[in-house]
């Protein structure tokens, strides 16, 4: 196809702690399989106003945003979703073009892509989940209950280190749906059915999880480094649990993205060769220690 009337574009993930990030593999992998001009690449910041000049330039397509952003971008948007400000993050800008002005609006495809793993399990096995666990309480976890809910799961517990934070999500979601905050692990009462961590891997063992496994069930790792979690060992265990990996939870959500910004579809078997391959080069290392 022709793309000599397509103006190129800069897309780009903000976040801190990125370097690894295997979404500019999935996204050039993707523009490059519909000959779009356009580019994505990685701005790691410690905050969004760092790179807020980026958003504003005339060449901005759009961007991935991810943790510690996700909760404060809104402040360079024109407009938000509906579900991005029901769930109070955001993880996607999407750019329209209204003459010579550039909208800007933040959407979140991190919930669309968690609903679909779950509604994709639930077929799969025809059982309904009825107990929902999430760990933690930032923007992916926001994003995490909403989909539990959307999912049809009657009874969601969180739990956060800080027990204050959990309480807001709680009050934030009251007018749509209830969930139940915990003060542990230790004080979950039920075995969930599904359970998604939203916490840095690096932060959690497995032990700390051992005790949250029933008969069976669906294991969600948001995190991907490393791409075998403590959470996801613990789960292992049971051999009638599913496990979902941090990659699997990115490559869902980011068909959405690419769809919101391009009206394409990823061309899926092009994704999982292109992070497979991506995956091989990073077990060999590179020279320098660095990702």
């Amino acid at each position: 196809m022709t793309t000599t009337a397509i103006p190129p574009r800069n897309f780009h993930i903000f976040g801190s702690g990125i370097s690894f990030s295997i979404s500019p593999t999935i996204h050039n992998t993707g523009f490059r399989y519909y000959g779009l001009p356009y580019t994505y690449d990685i701005r790691e910041s410690p905050s969004i106003d760092e790179v807020a000049w980026l958003i504003q330039d005339p060449r901005f397509g759009g961007a991935s945003v991810t943790m510690p952003h996700k909760l404060q971008v809104h402040k360079y948007c024109n407009h938000q979703t509906e579900t991005a400000r029901l769930i109070g993050a955001i993880n996607t800008l999407i750019v329209k073009s209204d003459g010579d002005r550039q909208i800007i609006t933040g959407d979140n495809t991190d919930w669309s892509g968690l609903h679909s793993i779950i509604a994709n399990y639930s077929a799969k096995t025809q059982q309904q989940p009825n107990v929902g666990l999430v760990i933690g309480a930032g923007g992916a976890a926001r994003a995490a209950l909403f989909a539990l809910h959307k999912a049809g799961i009657q009874h969601i517990y969180v739990v956060n280190r800080t027990l204050s934070v959990a309480e807001k999500v709680k009050h934030d979601f009251k007018n749509v749906f209830d969930i139940t905050v915990l003060p542990s692990l230790g004080e979950l009462s039920n075995n969930p059915d599904v359970i998604i961590g939203t916490v840095p891997a690096e932060t959690t063992t497995e032990d700390q999880f051992s005790s949250l496994f029933g008969p069976q069930g669906l294991c969600i790792d948001m995190s991907y480094k490393p791409r075998q979690t403590p959470l996801l060992n613990a789960a292992q265990k049971h051999p009638e649990w599913t496990t979902v990996p941090g990659v699997e939870v990115l490559l869902a959500q980011g068909f959405d993205q690419f769809r919101l910004w391009t009206g394409r579809d990823l061309p899926k078997e092009k994704m999982v060769e292109a992070v497979m391959a991506r995956d091989r080069e990073l077990i060999k290392g590179p020279k320098n220690g660095m990702l």
